[in-house]
């Protein structure tokens, strides 16, 4: 039965306790130890009940507990304490931004994701896309960055997961409250909720907007469960993140896209950059351009320049078969209309999300469409960008692998989130504050060398023992749910071990991130982990898409596994795998293991989790550990280990043997022996030299201060003022910029290179200048229309040219068939066979990468 009025309880709180709420309906308290420890103090039980949710834990406390709490003298300073620190993180005038970027005080960045993974009571996120989104949110509010997030608030979010007697994974989907989780509902001035519309096929949805804090920064997300949708499939359109057929994705994706866009403006919010984080946001390319059409009166070609300048793209899937991808008739359904008010012809709008524009019967892709809008483009880790390219190379053709304009800034994780309390008081007494305050500079982790190692190992000892505590309530609270035998419950008791080497593999369940590598060899893991002097324990948590068979077919192998009595007390799966979960996993194991198909991992984050807690990471070369495990070891040091060395195999079940074993071999060889090697006074001195190196040199890089920093300087600045630039006098430049390059593509098929020599004999000694020379006919452009560069370096055994060195050609005369180029004194670098040849790119003042348009000229 309907309600016909509604109303909301908020709880009563001591007037001196008033500002708890404050502190609640803030998330900062996520990354603040000594916030969650002022909640902890109220109720400990109540803190655990509630998810971690201080606005549901306020709203269910009992009144008398709330008033011994404002007369205990103790607990009334130590909330004296958090507010001071609160406030002082608001106000905070001297952040990173503000003293480095003063300049751009108009600045503000959009950040648009499906999922943000902020906190474990804010259930709108699936897994690594969410929590990297929900770390970049927190950075930005600690270095003061000038952003904002949009986002959907799903009312069902991701699911809750739990096995069957089988070991089969099921799906539970529980609603959110949002009047009792850290959100407030957007409001108007007469008190009404704010709205935005969206036009769909079978009419217009109404869509509300809900607010989350997080320090400084705030994500607004869009709603539409509200009885104005008189439909349910619109009020459905957020029932659930990722639910639903593809026509509920486009939706959305829409609403997303094209609905954060109307957000922001309802809010009075005027973004000078927009980033869109993974392509499910993409349409927001296209209401930034039909916006600029109406408030400029300019052309669909002159505010796609304008727009483009102010996207940042990033890309987290290395294969095709990941992105989205539309049915024109899909298309057609829900952007008909739209496409009038772009002013362009269907064939140029589907265009737009094509690899071959000319393809009438290929899918639209989401991914593409932001490649092709978007000035900034970027992978994850450097592996995955160089896979990105040769993904996508085929949008730019005829462009160098290594030149197609997708760069990397490689992902990482906010420390504050994910160091356990012990570390944290580690860290300060021998870091310092700067730990927090900047965490990316290498000189600040230099002093974990000085760091007790006692002390060191005693922590993470600590935090090993909280795990196996842990892990022990979860695996009888699963069997009691499940309805097992009061033996096998009381056996649960007895799994695990505080003291035995612990490895952790917790994340998504796919095929690719092969989670039963090591279950290859049945016999050779009973007895690794059974070994009476060295034993070895194994803790797998994680999920499968709830349409990924194969990947639940991994986990029902590895729960099925753990119930065979010479693995039940060295091996568990822990159930619903969640942000609790990752934390107890994170900091209380002692190596990280990852074993990731190359190149199918885009980067990767619960490595560096790990890593930041002090556990050692045993990992394949892919993602973000191709990285690191190369950076890290380049002065001789050994951060963790590396499982083979990047080999490829053409048969998968060879690579998964070969791998397994030499998994094996390292554990057996490497990893355990460090483990057990203790000297007189128990500590294992070895593998505590690795956690202060792996520390030492892994931190100062794999941290999210870092990651903004880059986003910012690399992206961010330039496209705030690239767009600013474009945007003044009435879009005045992005009218010259479209009109030139519309004038170049046009004339662009009649420029040739007709000649290239150079003063270059068969031989020449190294080190040795050469001059080349390249005749350029430009048909109907002129000079200034065009750059001419040498492209020379060493041939590898196909005759391709390696590692090129590029150099701009020089004018140096009209000739009677074009204009003659030279480059002068090139050096040839190192002995062997080289090549040359040449090309040609569009060159314009506010073209920032000549690559964009996908207009180039070899030489013959």
């Amino acid at each position: 039965m309907k309600p016909a009025y509604t109303f909301t309880v908020i709880p009563r709180l001591p007037a001196s306790l008033e500002r708890l709420r404050e502190l609640a309906h803030n998330i900062r308290w996520a990354w603040n130890h000594d916030t969650i420890a002022l909640f902890r103090r109220l109720d400990s039980d109540l803190w655990e009940t509630s998810g971690h949710n201080p606005v549901r834990m306020l709203g269910t406390i009992d009144q008398k507990r709330l008033e011994e709490s404002a007369a205990d003298e103790s607990f009334m300073a130590h909330f004296e304490r958090v507010l001071e620190d609160f406030d002082g993180y608001l106000k905070n005038e001297s952040n990173w931004f503000r003293k480095t970027h003063s300049e751009a005080g108009n600045a503000l960045v959009a950040y648009f994701s499906a999922e943000f993974g902020l906190t474990e009571c804010l259930s709108i996120f699936a897994g690594g896309l969410g929590i990297l989104a929900g770390d970049h949110l927190k950075s930005a509010s600690d270095l003061g960055i000038p952003l904002v997030g949009v986002g959907l608030l799903y009312q069902q979010g991701y699911f809750r997961q739990y096995l069957n007697a089988a070991g089969w994974q099921q799906e539970d989907y529980e609603d959110n409250d949002f009047h009792t989780i850290p959100t407030a509902l957007v409001r108007k001035p007469d008190g009404s909720p704010l709205t935005i519309e969206i036009a769909y096929p079978d009419g217009k949805v109404v869509a509300q907007i809900w607010r989350i804090v997080a320090g400084r920064v705030s994500l607004y997300l869009l709603d539409t469960n509200l009885p104005l949708n008189a439909r349910s499939e619109d009020r459905d359109i957020t029932d659930q993140l990722y639910g639903g057929n593809l026509n509920n994705r486009i939706r959305q994706e829409i609403l997303l896209g094209i609905g954060g866009c109307r957000a922001l403006e309802a809010l009075n919010i005027r973004p000078t950059a927009y980033h869109m984080n993974e392509g499910h946001s993409a349409f927001l390319s296209l209401e930034l351009t039909r916006r600029l059409m109406e408030k400029h009166s300019i052309s669909f070609a002159e505010a796609r320049q304008l727009a483009s300048a102010a996207l940042v793209f990033t890309t987290h899937t290395p294969v095709a078969a990941g992105h989205d991808y539309f049915s024109p008739e899909l298309m057609d359904r829900h952007f008909s209309d739209y496409i009038t008010r772009l002013r362009i012809s269907r064939s140029e709008f589907l265009a737009l999300g094509r690899l071959n524009p000319a393809n009438e019967a290929e899918d639209f892709c989401m991914t593409i469409l932001a490649l092709r809008m978007a000035a900034f483009s970027n992978g994850v880790s450097r592996l995955h960008g160089q896979v990105s390219r040769r993904l996508w190379r085929d949008i730019w053709p005829n462009v160098p692998d290594d030149e197609v304009p997708i760069l990397h800034v490689t992902n990482a994780v906010h420390f504050q989130s994910w160091i356990s309390q012990e570390m944290n008081q580690l860290y300060e007494r021998y870091l310092g504050p700067s730990w927090r305050e900047q965490p990316a500079e290498q000189s600040v982790w230099r002093r974990v060398e000085s760091m007790a190692a006692e002390e060191l190992w005693h922590t993470h000892e600590r935090r090993r023992e909280r795990l196996v505590s842990f892990a022990r309530k979860r695996l009888r609270d699963q069997l009691q749910r499940r309805g097992a035998s009061q033996s096998d419950i009381e056996a649960a008791e007895d799994a695990l071990d505080p003291e035995t080497l612990t490895i952790g593999f917790a994340r998504r369940f796919a095929t690719y991130k092969r989670g039963t590598l090591l279950l290859r060899d049945k016999n050779r893991l009973a007895n690794l982990l059974n070994d009476p002097k060295r034993p070895v324990q194994i803790i797998y948590a994680g999920k499968a898409h709830p349409r990924d068979d194969a990947g639940k077919e991994l986990i029902q192998q590895i729960a099925s596994l753990a119930r065979e009595p010479r693995f039940r007390r060295r091996m568990v799966f822990l159930e619903d795998y969640d942000l609790s979960v990752a934390r107890y996993l994170v900091q209380g194991v002692d190596v990280w293991l990852n074993t990731p198909l190359r190149p199918n991992e885009a980067s990767g984050t619960s490595g560096m989790k790990a890593l930041a807690n002090g556990v050692l990471n045993l990992s394949t070369l892919d993602g973000w550990w191709d990285e690191a495990y190369l950076a890290g070891s380049k002065d001789g040091s050994l951060i963790g280990w590396a499982i083979g060395k990047g080999e490829s195999y053409a048969d998968r079940n060879y690579q998964d043997q070969v791998e397994m074993e030499a998994l094996y071999d390292i554990l057996e060889r490497d990893v355990i022996p460090a483990f057990y090697d203790r000297r007189a006074d128990g500590l294992p001195r070895r593998w505590i030299s690795l956690m202060k190196a792996s520390i030492a040199h892994l931190c100062p890089t794999f941290n999210t201060n870092r990651m903004l920093r880059e986003y910012t300087e690399r992206f961010y600045l330039a496209a705030h003022a690239d767009h600013q630039r474009l945007a003044a006098d009435g879009a005045a430049l992005a009218k010259v910029l479209a009109a030139s390059m519309a004038r170049i593509r046009a004339a662009w098929s009649q420029v040739r290179i007709t000649m290239l020599d150079s003063e270059l004999p068969t031989e020449i000694q190294m080190g040795e200048g050469v001059r080349f020379r390249a005749l350029v006919q430009p048909g109907l452009l002129a000079p200034e229309d065009l750059r001419v560069e040498l492209y020379a370096g060493r041939l590898d055994a196909d005759g391709e040219i390696l590692e090129p060195v590029v150099t701009e050609m020089k004018a140096a005369g009209r000739e009677k068939d074009g204009y003659l180029y030279e480059a002068q004194a090139i050096p040839c670098c190192g002995s062997g066979r080289h090549g040359y040849t040449a090309r040609v790119l569009p060159r314009h003042a506010d073209l920032k990468n000549p690559f964009v348009p996908g207009l180039i000229t070899w030489a013959n």
